[in-house]
């Protein structure tokens, strides 16, 4: 008979077997762009391809789509293809796509997928600092990024559970959820080291295709203005280094200074700023909000295509999102709203079913009642969860809209403790829903980069303060186009402004 220790260790002898087994069978491979060894055994070239084309789809929606500009989507796509040539994968078939989100980003996805939003083309000044970007992105693809972080996150896992085996079978319970966390934490982004090293080989190709790698350094000043920006509406100073859209890259000023040593390094390989050809371009290109897609004024959200408005009480930022309008409180109470189809609606079985047992399968309604609201039929219920470790009230409510072909989800979810303070303003907010004002409309249409000539005479301030912008006029002027209240400016000299 087998005793309990015995038993033990044959576990743990089986465990071992496992990991030699991984130890012979996967390994490190030399990468052609980089020259270094590195861990990828969990996904081949021919894997990253196939999940690249997978997500595709998927990551364009996720970002509002793709930005339906044929001069800036060809630009961007014969760009990306001529920087890819000097790239140490030149066969791979590269796709760049520039995405309908006003979020100043950039990324990729293995397999030659390359995303670059409208809110980071606006704050380009010149074809070099757009080359940088997209340099850098090719560098993650090229360097096997997604790669090793997908093999590393294998491994991680496979070593995790080894080690809950070997901690149980020495009696400590729990023994891999500690490590789970970590490793979790730890693979949630590039390290430092990977983003460092695609601005390498970003400097290389930009270079290698003839532009001046000065520009990514410019360009990465801008960003810097642009997150001062960021922290300003925030009321947070200093906060973006930790927290905006660069969050998951090295901090700005030292990728700053890095970009100046590398140009400094390779600059005389390239000498091209193409600042004529870009501005070209990107003249006409919207700035923030797509107007398509809906624009908040305020407190209040108006989407002038679907005909609909509504505003959320004081206390709450409104954030508009590719498939949601969201709005939150600092305590964490919640707004959203989407909208449904008819189609999904009448399968449902009509608008009691769809939000019953439809929209609302995982929570089931009570206090279910029907609402006219401005004339549009609307059905509701509520329920009450459990929400990071806090009571919450949650109201659901689907309206009709007064065309028949969508539907509007409106969702609230308020702290027991809030519930009562805010039962007035959450029910203002639900009766505010209607068609948007003539006053309205206006202030929704959209806003574009416009590119101009400075003329005689005009100054700094004359330029910033003839922005299109809500506020921080001079700093919106200086992130655009680099150029500083003290910095010269010169008659005939072209810059971007926003009307």
């Amino acid at each position: 008979m087998m005793t309990p220790h015995a038993s033990r260790l044959r576990r743990i002898a089986a465990v071992g077997g496992l990991l030699a087994t991984i130890a012979l069978n996967v390994g490190c491979s030399t990468n052609p762009a980089t020259g270094e060894q590195s861990f990828t055994a969990f996904m081949s070239p021919d894997e990253e391809r196939r999940v690249g084309k997978q997500e595709h789809p998927k990551m364009v929606q996720q970002f509002g789509g793709a930005y339906d500009h044929e001069a800036m989507k060809v630009y961007i796509r014969d760009l990306g293809r001529k920087l890819a040539s000097h790239s140490e994968m030149p066969d791979l078939p590269w796709t760049f796509t520039v995405l309908n989100d006003e979020m100043v980003n950039a990324f990729a996805l293995p397999g030659g997928y390359v995303y670059v939003t409208r809110g980071l083309l606006v704050m380009v000044s010149d074809e070099a600092e757009i080359a940088g970007v997209l340099s850098h992105e090719i560098g993650h693809v090229t360097a096997r990024h997604s790669a090793q972080r997908y093999s590393a996150a294998v491994a991680t896992n496979i070593g995790l559970q080894v080690l809950g085996v070997l901690g149980e079978a020495a009696g400590i319970a729990g023994a891999g959820n500690v490590a789970s966390v970590g490793a979790n934490l730890a693979l949630k982004s590039y390290s430092r080291d990977q983003e460092l090293q695609a601005d390498e080989l970003g400097v290389r190709y930009m270079t290698r295709a003839g532009y001046n790698p000065d520009a990514m350094a410019t360009f990465f000043e801008k960003l810097r203005v642009h997150q001062h920006i960021e922290d300003l509406e925030r009321g947070q100073d200093g906060a973006s280094e930790q927290h905006n859209m660069l969050a998951t890259h090295p901090r700005t000023a030292d990728r700053i200074q890095q970009a100046i040593k590398l140009a400094s390094k390779n600059g005389h390989q390239g000498t091209t700023r193409g600042a004529a050809e870009f501005l070209k371009v990107v003249d006409g290109v919207t700035f923030g909000e797509d107007p398509e897609q809906g624009v908040i004024l305020g407190q209040t959200f108006v989407h002038v295509p679907l005909d609909i408005r509504f505003e959320v009480p004081e206390g709450y930022t409104l954030e508009n999102l590719p498939t949601l309008v969201q709005a939150k409180d600092k305590n964490g109470n919640n707004i959203k709203f989407a909208h449904e189809t008819k189609t999904a609606v009448d399968e449902a079985g009509g608008m009691k079913e769809y939000l019953t047992y439809e929209w609302s399968r995982e929570m089931p309604l009570s206090n279910i009642d029907w609402l006219d609201i401005n004339g549009m039929r609307a059905v509701t219920g509520t329920a009450t969860a459990t929400l990071n470790n806090a009571k919450v009230d949650v109201r659901r409510i689907l309206i009709e809209g007064r065309d028949k072909r969508y539907y509007w989800q409106l969702q609230f979810v308020t702290r027991v403790s809030d519930a009562d303070k805010l039962n007035t303003a959450l029910r203002r907010t639900t009766y505010s829903f209607d068609r948007p004002s003539a006053a309205e409309k206006t202030a929704a249409q959209g806003k574009h980069i416009r590119v101009v000539n400075v003329g005689a005479g005009v100054t700094f301030d004359d330029l910033a303060n003839s922005l299109a912008v809500k506020k921080y006029h001079k700093e919106w002027f200086e992130a655009l186009n680099g150029i500083g209240p003290d910095d010269p400016l010169i008659p005939g000299a072209v810059v971007k402004v926003v009307k």
